[in-house]
């Protein structure tokens, strides 16, 4: 029992600190120092305090300043009990030129929030001698600075490649295929890289990469993950970094152009030494090999212009059974499957005498998961029986589609016997629509086109009658 109520108090004590902790999660935006020599990086950091830096904007452009690659870190204290850490990005910037420069406000999603900076002003003098960080403290001790050589580096073959590939050759039109562009780094590679201004490049990237007659679905990469593959018998390190989900919308063929994508690649001392400098930055780009995708035309159909396309099934619901005529009811025709949810089409509704339906209320729900793009598209109709009977709600409500898989044509239809009790409200509908006797009369009326000239006629009669007034006063004038 006391073993008990000791654990309970740690819970509550452990999920009191997570909610703290999390309410004390604090983002702050760093900039670096006012001056900088042209040689020098300026920086920008986003700090997370007490939380984890999931999300965040890409960093501002900066008029004479050009981005090199960023950094991370993190960092964890633990003093008197109490645990607090920061996470942290930073972006460099390498100036173009000396001057003066003004960086105006900008404002900075990070972690789903807008963050602000009010900008600032950056002075950049001349360049400045630098001190080598990497360089062996041993030098100077023995005497050797000046009678060694310099470091001699050389470049490592790397066992990495970039790739764009598809998950099908071939799709009908509108079928969906998944395109995903990845960085594939093998385990026995030696070589260093690393990525670096990866917004900005990406952001050209897709600009070649996304066909334009194509319906897109992004799967939205934030954070690039290393996950181990197997090709050709040989482990693989895979980074993604673009998936899509495409959709054709007309024959035409998907061609993807070769995209390049420049890393950080490290080149290595000859002769390492423990204190000294091992390795020197240097920049690669690696190409992807220009892809292609065929499209082929739907089988013949009446509807292949005008049907959906995927895997589909139906999940139907409605709130009420028998129904008194006159009466609303409300029924749900829920399809769920594989396929390009947004652009399914409405439900095919047969119109008679014996049932009023509206325009249905249409919510859809996508997932994108696993590189497939699923979901759910529900249609909720209100509908109104006019006449007493047993109708089957297949004959009233249905879908065609094409499912590519197994190549034909099939139908969605609804499984509910609507039970319609009560009186005949088909005379009440048409008496309720009755328009008169004037509208009756336009069936029996005589149609022919005469012409009108109303406001001449009163015209003239207002002329004549001014006319004879005038002779009229003239001759009395006269008279007298």
């Amino acid at each position: 029992m006391k073993f008990s109520k000791v654990f309970l108090h740690i819970i509550i004590a452990f999920f009191s600190a997570s909610i703290a902790f999390a309410q004390n999660e604090k983002v702050t935006i760093e900039f670096g120092p006012e001056e900088i020599a042209y040689n020098d990086m300026f920086t920008i950091t986003i700090t997370v305090q007490n939380g984890r830096l999931r999300s965040y904007d890409n960093f501002p452009d900066m008029p004479g300043f050009i981005k090199r690659g960023t950094s991370s870190s993190s960092n964890t204290n633990i003093i008197n009990g109490q645990v607090s850490t920061s996470q942290s990005i930073t972006q460099n910037y390498v100036p173009e030129k000396e001057g003066n420069f003004s960086v105006p406000g900008f404002k900075m999603k990070v972690n789903g929030n807008d963050h602000s900076h009010p900008g600032q002003k950056i002075k950049v003098g001349p360049a400045r001698e630098k001190r080598d960080p990497f360089r062996d403290p041993f030098d100077d001790i023995f005497g050797r600075r000046q009678q060694q050589q310099p470091q001699d580096f050389v470049d490592i073959e790397d066992e990495a490649f970039l790739a764009l590939t598809t998950d099908k050759s071939e799709v009908y039109l509108g079928e969906g295929f998944n395109a995903t562009l990845a960085f594939y780094v093998a385990e026995s590679n030696r070589a260093p890289l690393q990525f670096h201004d990866l917004g900005r490049q990406l952001s050209e990237i897709l600009k070649r990469l996304k066909p334009s007659h194509c319906w897109e679905e992004n799967f939205n990469i934030e954070n690039i993950n290393g996950e181990t593959v197997l090709l050709d018998n040989k482990r693989y390190t895979q980074y993604k970094i673009y998936q899509a989900e495409f959709y054709p919308l007309n024959l035409d063929e998907i061609k993807f152009s070769s995209v390049g994508l420049e890393m950080i690649k490290y080149r290595v001392a000859r002769n390492p030494s423990f204190f000294g400098r091992n390795r020197q930055e240097d920049y690669k780009t690696f190409f992807s090999k220009p892809k292609s995708v065929k499209v082929r035309d739907l089988p013949p159909h009446p509807l292949k212009d005008k049907v959906s396309v995927g895997r589909f099934r139906l999940e139907e619901r409605i709130n009420t059974n028998p129904v008194i005529t006159g009466s609303s009811f409300t029924y749900e025709f829920n399809i769920y499957g594989e396929g390009n949810i947004s652009a399914l089409n409405k439900p095919e509704i047969k119109l008679d005498d014996n049932f009023d339906f509206y325009s249905p209320n249409i919510e859809q729900n996508i997932i994108r998961r696993s590189g497939k793009v699923t979901g759910s598209k529900l249609f909720t109709y209100f509908g109104i029986p006019n006449e007493p009977g047993e109708y089957d709600l297949s004959d009233y409500i249905s879908l065609i589609y094409f499912d590519p898989n197994r190549e034909i044509y099939d139908t969605l239809k609804s499984s509910v016997i609507l039970t319609a009790i009560g009186e005949s409200k088909k005379n009440q509908t048409i008496s309720a629509s009755d328009l008169g006797s004037f509208y009756d009369r336009l069936n029996t009326g005589d149609n022919t086109l005469r012409r009108r000239n109303a406001l001449a006629d009163i015209r003239l009669f207002a002329n004549v009658m001014i006319l004879v007034l005038v002779v009229g006063g003239s001759a009395l004038i006269f008279k007298k």
